[in-house]
């Protein structure tokens, strides 16, 4: 743990770092040779209200809410430094009701750094001094919809026009910053979260809610470096914590980039099982050949005790200069930890570049068939013009069903909606953004979960530009 001292120091020579940080980002290539400020990345600058929204085929009737997306939109001028994580949040939802589509809306997140560039006047709520910027996800906790990000803001909470009411820490529970990422457990109720920030980079921590959003515990976790951990994994027993090889890095801080996270192999890649209701002492750590996780498919215990991981894996990222999330994705793997401090055991399942693994969330923490999967543009290009298709995995049998949107279309995470509370698993639909390049158009699409075929589309009559985690979110 870093002493009183160490920290004084740290808070001390941060201006005088910003400052150098400054001065050097002048240095940096201008914001028009960006990729992430133009093309389908072009922000918008309006916030729209549609409502005569064409539809071609049929709406499932039992859909009854909202999807929602969420990702950057930087308001005004681009800047130099920008990474692609690092936009004003903005939230594209579309509300379904009846076999209809009732309404398109996009909202800028009311942040006071937004308000600070001459955007929308900034919502209430509590704030944590380091930037108020939202963008990464949006959930449903407790009955609330609210907008997440790691390392930084607390959450804010949206309203069911997706207007931003207030900055959250949960009535107080929440002391520091939160993750872009909970999982819920379906059995308990309970969202677990592990949570990190680059001014403390000896620390984690495990933050437990229960399932209307009050925050039961929290629980500091001793590390080095400062890891950058977007998302963790959770079984009936355990919290999975994934230490890898990204980690803060004060040289890009001074450079001038503001996203100050780079590939360390100096950094111990590890795995760490923590108890549920553990201290941070009782984590037993796994080591792992150096790799990177953005995301779990899913995780659980198998028969003999191991915790089983299904999740998305990266040879590096971010290693070196970079505007955006480069890496060579090493495709689906299956990691199984035997929770005795051995070596982690990974498996491929299937080799092609592929990311945001989405299961039947009411098997999360549970033994389960199916995974749905984006496909990665094979030439690595996060301007997206290579083919993504969409899969839908079959665990048991290790049969594929792939998707292909067809030239110039683009689509992004999709999320599974279960037909019914008790709908057996995988029986229901698949649904998300899927952007036309050449019409400069989008659509959400609604498929059949099994066959991938499509059912129907609302389309949407602008770019809704790629982002990151979206989620349906009913009406109940």
């Amino acid at each position: 743990m870093a002493s009183v001292i160490e920290k004084t120091i740290r808070k001390a020579v941060t201006p005088a770092i910003q400052a150098v940080a400054s001065i050097n980002r002048k240095r940096l290539p201008r914001a028009d040779e960006n990729p992430f400020l133009k093309g389908v990345h072009t922000p918008l600058k309006e916030e729209f209200t549609l409502e005569d929204l064409a539809v071609t085929g049929t709406i499932p009737a039992e859909l009854d809410g909202r999807y929602v997306r969420i990702g950057p939109n930087p308001f005004g001028q681009g800047t130099k430094g920008h990474h692609w994580f690092l936009g004003d949040g903005m939230v594209h939802g579309v509300r379904l009701k009846n076999g209809t589509a009732e309404w398109y809306r996009n909202r800028f997140i009311r942040s006071r750094d937004l308000e600070a560039k001459g955007g929308p006047a900034a919502v209430g709520g509590p704030r944590r001094g380091l930037g108020d910027m939202v963008n990464t996800n949006v959930l449903d906790i407790g009955g609330k919809i609210m907008a997440l990000v790691e390392a930084s803001s607390f959450p804010v909470e949206l309203d069911d026009n997706l207007e931003s009411v207030a900055y959250s820490d949960f009535g107080g529970g929440l002391t520091g910053s939160f993750t872009a990422h909970p999982h819920q457990c379906p059995t308990t109720g309970e969202f677990h979260a592990i949570c990190y920030e680059g001014t403390s980079q000896d620390t984690i921590r495990h933050v437990a809610m229960d399932r209307s959003g009050m925050v039961i515990r929290q629980t500091e976790i001793a590390v080095r470096h400062g890891p950058s951990i977007h998302d963790c994994a959770l079984t009936e027993n355990h919290v999975v914590i994934l230490d890898l090889p990204v980690t803060f890095s004060m040289q890009a801080l001074i450079a001038g980039h503001k996203f100050p996270y780079r590939w360390n192999p100096a950094h111990k890649a590890r795995v760490g099982l923590l108890p549920r209701n553990g201290r941070g002492d009782e984590v037993v750590w796994h080591e792992v050949d150096p790799c990177y996780v953005f995301h779990v498919g899913n995780s659980f215990e198998d028969d003999a005790g191991r915790v089983i991981i299904d999740l998305c894996a990266y040879e590096t990222i971010f290693d070196g200069e970079m505007p955006g999330p480069y890496g060579k994705s090493l495709g689906l793997e299956r990691w199984t930890v035997d929770g005795n401090g051995g070596k982690v055991v990974r498996n491929t399942l299937d080799a092609a570049g592929q990311e945001f693994p989405r299961p039947d969330e009411r098997y999360f923490t549970k033994p389960y068939r199916y995974l749905w999967t984006m496909g990665l543009p094979e030439d690595g290009d996060l301007e997206f013009v290579a083919p993504m298709p969409l899969y839908r995995h079959d665990l048991e049998t290790g049969q594929r069903v792939q998707r292909d949107f067809g030239e110039g279309r683009i689509p992004g995470e999709f999320v599974f909606v279960p037909r019914s509370e008790n709908a057996p698993e995988g029986d229901g639909w698949v649904m998300g953004y899927v952007i036309d390049r050449d019409e400069r158009t989008s659509a959400l699409e609604i498929l059949d979960a099994m066959s991938l075929d499509l059912l129907a589309a609302v389309h949407i009559p602008h770019v809704i530009p790629p982002g990151f985690h979206g989620n349906w979110i009913a009406a109940s």
